[in-house]
Parts: structure tokens; C-alpha cells; sequence
């Protein structure tokens, strides 16, 4: 075996003073010991191996405790198991033997943390199963996962490239979300700017420099906005710390690719954060709206920005009060008011509240949570990446307070309906709910919901749950239950792809005999047609190319059988074999005949648009955005076979694409669009369609370009139109 060096050694034992410093003050001698044995234990197991980046693999597990008792405020148990979280996956030590040497609950913990083995289509669905079935039990498993997550993300520049963006993608769509529903605001976003960081790359060094750049001029404006309101805390003798809160990068750029805006027109790039010690004997929600109070003497606010979430706090025990105010310089400010202990809640989420609120009332509230993912996950037929899908769901960031005839408080995801609000309630009121009555008013099945609607539901014994139901339900809850009325689970995916492959048979005259479907099946390397619908009605292969397909004899059913059966007995992790080297970057040529890739539906990606590919069958890349959520999908589920991708020079070939534009109508403005068009000898106009209403147009455009570049060209000439306000993309053609 490899053993350390002795520099390697004194860098293991730096790691693990500074573990030492900072658990010392908290923990009991009793208890710093067993952290000790832990170190011990997981240092022999783990000796000499290394990590990508080079240090020794022990660094790790200890970076991870570290987050877990400083950043998360957790104690000796988790620091205990978060420094034993790889030796069962990564060494021939076993659960039995973690029990043996601490505990059971410790060896509980680190089972829960233990990925499971399979193929790689549904492992990372099938780990998160296992995790949650252990929160259950124990909500550390899940705390300690998401510290794993975060020292992974700091430390991801040792990966490459195609790990980075597999690793990154899969934090957004799950360790993001999942931090936020528990709390953990801080850890929250340090995950989302790390993944912006890997994920685009320019876009991230962009905001980086606009922040660096206008750091002195919004230091300036703090002092001078907090100035009076710190007086006025002063002379009502209030103890606080007033700060300057900048959004997360992350928060930034999400804001400017959903409002379609630019980095200067993201007014709450700051927040003030007003954190005050509270008097005894007084409430601390009072106390809150006295200093709101106060805020509004000295700034107008803006009368449909104040957020209370401490008379009816979050699902994850978030409590603040929050109001927009009109700044001296004419700029909309939102301040944060909260206590200590809403502060210490912020930051550490669930945890906190075992300090604040005990073990009992926190897992109380945990449950909740817990009931709607335990039903996805005890759905029998429920598939990998269905259930990632509504797993995400339930970890909702905007919710409502929908409240029952009787009063009772129900938290929803934002755009929930009715009948989200029925299946909420019980299974048989969602089956048989024909609309409902808010504030007296009779509202469809379909209706939205508001914040603070009281509904009552109305239902009749002959209704019986409809397909089209899932067209606007929101939550999990009532997908899953709608769906296990239908038993849609895979027939969905069969019969949608079955459709798909007719279709394409149609249009190259080809009857769907049983001969033509065993070509295609063979040319994909699947076992049967089933199998070949559900793949084309999920989106993993396409068949665009059939006359390619079809002139490929199938395979003899003894060969296919022998690959088969071989595939299966593949050695446990190992890897799909592709000719294709995901180490580098795969190279988009424009001529088609050198290459072997298609463009997705789903995102219309042009040349020049920053790419990720998805190796489906036969070594055929489909190109996705990077932004796509399907592409989110894959990131997460199939992230072994994402390749990054980089486009060469395209000239000749031209992509068809879709502009919406908006802004104020006058005589001539539609005739100038076409002229910049026109005068653009590499763009080609399809389509173009204006409508006008009390002063405002809005337009389509359907344009061919060749590569992104000649795109923004054209919208940056569009944009110097007079009247024209508004200019955005839409990757969705049929929208």
C-alpha cells in the first residue's frame, strides 16, 4: 500500500488541528475523544489513497465535519459521522464494523450516506431514495450529504471539465433546492454560485467584475442609507448590527435570464439587514414591526413588497420581516428585520431549531415535509427520473398559506390550484373534486391559488379523476395520485413513443411492421420495442435518421443476446464504453457526414450557444443548452454520459429561430424591423407578426442565422429601433 509523505502527513494533521480548534470549546472530553478514534480509524482506512486534486483523500471527510459543527452548528455525532462517511463506500470495512467500534446510531447515519451500487441510469434516483428513507430517521443524513456536496463543489476545479458540468448541474436541480428547503440560506447559495461558476463560466466572471466594479459606489450608498436608521435605533435605545446584504451571483443571473433584463436593470442587488437584540417580556414580532415602523418614518415603502414571514413563518422555520423602501438615491432598497435568534435560524436552518425550539417540535414540522416524499417513493412503478422530477417538487421556494373552512394553515408550492389543494387534503376529495368555493366565488378544478384564499371544496360521487388533470396540477402529491389513478407511470412514456416512430415511419413510407421496428431496436442496441418507445418518448434517442436505421440489418438474436448478458455482468461502476473521450471537449463540425450528432427539439441550440451533449446510443450526441431543463435531467440522472461540447466556425448551414419583441407602437416601426433585416446579408426571414393594443405592440420573428454571434448582431441593431423595449429569445418554437 501507498503510504503519505511526511509533508502529506503534517497536512492531514493541519486539517485536523483546525477541526480540533474549532469543536474544542463545544464538545465534552467524553465526546472530543470519540472524534479522535474517528480521525484515527478513518486515517488508517483511507491511508494513502489521494484525491484528483493530488491531497490525500483523508482531507476530505475532515473539510466535512468542519461544515457540518461550523457551518451547520451540528454536535459530536455528526462531526463523528460525517469524518466516517466514505470508509464503508471506499474501504472493506463495513456498517457492522462502524457499530462495533461507535455506535448504532452512528453506523445508521453512515449507511444513510452510503451510495448504493447499480446501473447508472437510476443510481443517483435510487441513492436519494435511500437518503430520504433515512431522514426519516434521523434529519443528519441528510445535513451531513449536503456538507459532502458543498467541500465537493470548493474543491471541483481538480475535475474535468465534463465531471465540473455533471457535478454542478446536478447540484442545481437537487442539493440547491434541497438546502434552501431546510434552511440553510448561506450554504444554499455558496452551492448556487459555485455551479454558475462551472456551469457558465463568462456569465459568472461577468457579474463577478460588475459587483468588484461598483463595490466603492455601493458602499457609499449603505452608509448613507443606513445613517438615519441607525440614529433612530439608537436614541430608542435598540441594540442591533446593520449590514449590506449583496444578492448571490447565482440570484442575480437567474433574475436576468427569466426577466430577460440586464445586470444594471436588477434593482435588489442589495439588502439591508437590520439583526437586533430583543427586550424581555416583549414580543419578539412586535418588536420587529416597531422597527418597521420606524424604517417607514424615514423611507417611503412600496405598499405591495412587505413580506411578514414571522406571523406565519416558512416551511423551514424562516422568520423575517421584510419591506422595500425608496432609498435617498432614488433606488428601491429591501431591508430584513429579524431577531438573533431568526438570524441564527437563517443561517443554520433545522439545525438551529434543536437550540431554539427542541428535537420534538422541529421533527414535527420535518414530518410534514416528509409524508409527501414518502409517497412518490412507495409508488411501485414509479421511474428514476420520474421521481427525481417530482421529488424536486416538493422542495418548492416561493410558497402560499392557503387556509381550510375551518381555519387550518396549509403551505403550497406558488401556482398551485384547486385541486392541488384537494390532494392535499386527502386522495378520495382530489379524485372527486369538481371546483371549489374561494371567498364565496365558485372557481374550476383549475383555478390558481393566492396566498391567503380560504377555500372550500366541492365534489361530486360520479367524478373520477381526468388525464388532463396533469396538464395543471403543481405539487407531487397530486401528479403521483392522479397518475396512480391512470397507472401512467410507463405507459405514458410507451405510448408517446410509439407515436413518435410511427410518425417518423410515415414519412419515409414505411409501414411500422414488425421487421422495421426490429432494425431500429437493433440499431440502438435495445432488447425490445418496448423498451425503444419508452427511450424515444423520454427524450434519450431520436430518430430522426431513419432511412440509416433501416438499411442496418438487425442483429442475429444469439449475438444480441451474448451482448446482452454481457453488459449485465459489467464489474459494479463500471462505466458504458464509447468511443467518444469525454476528457475532451467533443468538437460540433458543420458538415454533418464527419459527425455524428443532432440538435434537441426541446432548446434549439444554435452555433456559438454555450452547449452540453448527451451520449445516447451508438455514440450519438444530442446537444442541449446548458440551461435546458432537460438537460438539468440528465445532468442529475445520466450525468456519466454528458459530454461538454464546443462549436467550430458554421457559415453555410442556417438554424431557424425565434425572437419576441415588445415596446411602444408607432407609424413605421414594423417596416424598420424588416429593413435591419434585409440589410443583414447572413439572416433570413420565415415569418414576422405584429399586434398592437391601446399603444403597445408586441411581435414574433422566425428567422434562419447561422450561429449565435450573427443573432446578437441582429438584436443588437433591433434594439436601436425607436420604441422597441423589450428583445428575447425563445427556445421553445411552437411556444
Amino acid at each position: 500500500m501507498q503510504h503519505f509523505t511526511k509533508a502529506e502527513i503534517r497536512q492531514i494533521n493541519d486539517y485536523y488541528d483546525d477541526l480540533k480548534k474549532d469543536i474544542h470549546p463545544k464538545f465534552t472530553k467524553d465526546k472530543l475523544a470519540m472524534v479522535d478514534k474517528a480521525f484515527k480509524f478513518a486515517n488508517a482506512a483511507h491511508n494513502g489513497v489521494k484525491r484528483k486534486s493530488g491531497e490525500p483523500y483523508i482531507i476530505h471527510p475532515i473539510a466535512v465535519a468542519k461544515i457540518v459543527t461550523h457551518d451547520m452548528g451540528l454536535g459530536a455525532t455528526s462531526a463523528i459521522s460525517a469524518i466516517l462517511h466514505d470508509v464503508v463506500e471506499d474501504t472493506d470495512f463495513t456498517v457492522r464494523d462502524i457499530k462495533n467500534m461507535f455506535n448504532k446510531k452512528i453506523a445508521n447515519i453512515v449507511d444513510g450516506l452510503t451510495k448504493l451500487s447499480g446501473d447508472f441510469d437510476s443510481r443517483q434516483a435510487m441513492t436519494l431514495k435511500k437518503m430520504l428513507m433515512t431522514l426519516s430517521d434521523d434529519v443528519r443524513v441528510i445535513l451531513i450529504k449536503i456538507a459532502d456536496r458543498l467541500h465537493n463543489m470548493r474543491t471541483l476545479d481538480a475535475m474535468p471539465p465534463h465531471k465540473q458540468v455533471k457535478i454542478a448541474g446536478e447540484t442545481l436541480y437537487l442539493y440547491a433546492p434541497l438546502s434552501h428547503r431546510l434552511g440553510l440560506y448561506s450554504i444554499k447559495n455558496e452551492l448556487e454560485d459555485l455551479s454558475l461558476k462551472y456551469k457558465h463560466p463568462e456569465e459568472y466572471n461577468q457579474i463577478l467584475y460588475r459587483l468588484h466594479d461598483q463595490e466603492s459606489k455601493r458602499n457609499f450608498l449603505v452608509d448613507e442609507f443606513i445613517q438615519p436608521i441607525k440614529e433612530r435605533l439608537e436614541d430608542e435605545k435598540i441594540e442591533s448590527t446593520i449590514n449590506g446584504r449583496l444578492k448571490s451571483k447565482f440570484s442575480i443571473w437567474e433574475k436576468m435570464q427569466k426577466k430577460g433584463v440586464t445586470f444594471d436593470e436588477v434593482y435588489d442587488i442589495l439588502a439591508i439587514r437590520i439583526v437586533f437584540t430583543p427586550k424581555p417580556k416583549v414580543s419578539e414580532k412586535r418588536q420587529c414591526f416597531d422597527i418597521l415602523s420606524l424604517i417607514t418614518d424615514i423611507y417611503t415603502p412600496k405598499p405591495d413588497r412587505i413580506r411578514d414571514w414571522i406571523t406565519t413563518p416558512k416551511a423551514n422555520g424562516y422568520e423575517s420581516l421584510h419591506v422595500t423602501v425608496m432609498g435617498p438615491q432614488g433606488k428601491w432598497v429591501e431591508v430584513q428585520i429579524r431577531t438573533q435568534r431568526m438570524e441564527q435560524i437563517a443561517e443554520y436552518g433545522f439545525a438551529a431549531h434543536y437550540k431554539y425550539k427542541g428535537a420534538a417540535s422541529i421533527e414535527q414540522e420535518l414530518e410534514k415535509w416528509l409524508e409527501h416524499i414518502r409517497e412518490v417513493l412507495q409508488s411501485p412503478d414509479s421511474d428514476a427520473f420520474e421521481f427525481l422530477d417530482e421529488f424536486k417538487l416538493n422542495l418548492f421556494s416561493s410558497e402560499i398559506i392557503i387556509f381550510s373552512p375551518k381555519g387550518e394553515m396549509f403551505n403550497l408550492p406558488k401556482s398551485s390550484t384547486v385541486l392541488d389543494f384537494a390532494y392535499e387534503i386527502h386522495t378520495d376529495l382530489g379524485n372527486k373534486c369538481i371546483g371549489a368555493k374561494i371567498n364565496q366565488k365558485l372557481v374550476p378544478a383549475s383555478h390558481v391559488l393566492n396566498s391567503g384564499d380560504q377555500i372550500e371544496i366541492l365534489t361530486a360521487e360520479n367524478q373520477e379523476p381526468k388525464i388532463e388533470w396533469l396538464k395543471f396540477v403543481t405539487t407531487a402529491k397530486a401528479k403521483s395520485k392522479i397518475k396512480n389513478a391512470f397507472k401512467l407511470e410507463k405507459r405514458k412514456h410507451i405510448s408517446k413513443g410509439k407515436k413518435i416512430i410511427e410518425q417518423a415511419l410515415k414519412k419515409v413510407n414505411m409501414p411500422p411492421t414488425a421487421d422495421a421496428l426490429k432494425r431500429i431496436t437493433g440499431y440502438f442496441n435495445l432488447s425490445n420495442k418496448d423498451q425503444l418507445y419508452s427511450q424515444v418518448g423520454m427524450g434519450f434517442i431520436e430518430v430522426d435518421d431513419l432511412n440509416k436505421m433501416l438499411k442496418k440489418k438487425a442483429e442475429n438474436i444469439l449475438i444480441r443476446y451474448w451482448k446482452l448478458t454481457f453488459s449485465r455482468k459489467k464489474k459494479e461502476g463500471e462505466e458504458d464504453k464509447s468511443n467518444i473521450d469525454q476528457k475532451k471537449p467533443y468538437i460540433l463540425k458543420e458538415k454533418k457526414e464527419q459527425t455524428s450528432y443532432s440538435l434537441a427539439k426541446c432548446c434549439n441550440p444554435i452555433p456559438g450557444d454555450d452547449v452540453i451533449g448527451y451520449i445516447s446510443s451508438n455514440d450519438h450526441i444530442l446537444i442541449h443548452k446548458k440551461e435546458c431543463p432537460k438537460a438539468e435531467i440528465f445532468l442529475t440522472s445520466h450525468g456519466e454520459k454528458i459530454v461538454t461540447a464546443k462549436w467550430t466556425n458554421f457559415k453555410k448551414l442556417s438554424y431557424l429561430t425565434k425572437l419576441k419583441l415588445s415596446g411602444f407602437d408607432r407609424i413605421g416601426v414594423v417596416n424598420e424591423v424588416t429593413t435591419v433585416i434585409s440589410k443583414l446579408h447572413n439572416i433570413n426571414m420565415r415569418t414576422i407578426k405584429f399586434d398592437t393594443h391601446d399603444g403597445i405592440f408586441e411581435g414574433e420573428l422566425y428567422i434562419y442565422v447561422h450561429n449565435s454571434g450573427d443573432l446578437q448582431n441582429l438584436i443588437g441593431k433591433l434594439e436601436k429601433i425607436k420604441g422597441i423595449d423589450k428583445i428575447a429569445r425563445v427556445e421553445d418554437l411552437n411556444e
